[in-house]
């Protein structure tokens, strides 16, 4: 199983695994139906049917564990951000993606700060090619981003676009965060 973005279809935002299933079911019952009409009374019928339940079936099961699993990553950032908050830190929370070029130059930027900043500063990335949800739930319009979180969780600051190190703590520091020593 790949870590590409999950179709249009498979993305729930209830928890409800019904509805990518139903989606399959319907789109398998249309083909079926086609295949009625333009292979009526002809041996071979029997045959596409049963093949059509069978692709039905595995399709549905496969859309299903790709619910499951984009469920059980989201549940882990959110849990990971729900101790960061609970731990009385600030955060950096930084969206964009594994491919994207300025996303690409951020990211030993972003494990610098996670090192040198461990235990004052939370970072966070979180690809939205992947999470799509996150994306949504922060209101990204451009990646990467990143988004300054004090604290106590209220936002405080967001960027578009790379932003460097330099900026990223000078920015912190206006907010009454000293991270360099």
């Amino acid at each position: 199983m790949t870590n590409a973005p999950l179709p249009f279809f498979c993305r729930t935002t209830n928890g409800n695994d019904l509805v990518p299933m139903l989606v399959v079911g319907v789109v398998f019952l249309a083909v079926y139906l086609v295949c009625t009409r333009l292979l009526k009374g002809k041996r071979i019928m029997k045959r596409v049917g049963n093949a059509l339940v069978v692709l039905a079936v595995v399709a549905a099961v496969i859309v299903t564990v790709a619910v499951k699993k984009n469920r059980a990553s989201q549940d882990a950032a959110g849990v990971r951000a729900e101790s960061a908050q609970v731990q009385g830190l600030p955060r950096l929370v930084d969206l964009g993606a594994d491919k994207c070029v300025p996303c690409k130059m951020m990211a030993p930027i972003l494990e610098e700060l996670r090192t040198n900043c461990a235990g004052r500063l939370d970072v966070e990335f979180i690809d939205v090619w992947k999470n799509g949800d996150a994306g949504e739930k922060y209101g990204i319009r451009v990646i990467p981003t990143q988004i300054f979180i004090s604290a106590e969780g209220k936002e405080l600051f967001r960027h578009e676009g790379f932003f460097s190190k330099e900026d990223i703590l000078a920015k912190w520091k206006e907010f009454g965060v000293e991270l360099t020593r």
